[in-house]
């Protein structure tokens, strides 16, 4: 799979209403029959900081992810909420679900 981490950070005005804003995105990608899983998290250091986690299930995936129209109408409309560019990590994983923390296991 294809494993993206991005960290966005949201112009203090719009720092409340980010996941209103980001909402048509989200709905729309968490569609995409290639979408394992897309979810937004706040830092709670810097509440102008959100986190997305997503991952896509291969190449073909996030190929047609960055190429879908939702894709480009987020390149439009959520720019203008930013301070700045996100900052991304991404990578290739060989497995296609979470594994579980075992150093933190709940017996």
């Amino acid at each position: 799979m294809i494993f993206i981490t991005a960290k966005f950070r949201v112009k203090h005005e719009d720092a409340d209403r980010w996941p209103e804003i980001a909402a048509d995105f989200t709905r729309a990608t968490r569609g995409e029959p290639g979408c394992l899983w897309f979810d937004w998290s706040r830092s709670i250091e810097d509440p102008d900081v959100y986190v997305l986690v997503e991952a896509f299930r291969d190449g073909e995936a996030g190929a047609a992810h960055v190429n879908a129209d939702h894709f480009r109408e987020a390149q439009r409309t959520l720019p203008p909420h930013l301070v700045e560019t996100p900052k991304v990590i991404n990578t290739n994983v060989d497995q296609d679900d979470w594994s579980e923390l075992g150093e933190m296991a709940v017996r």
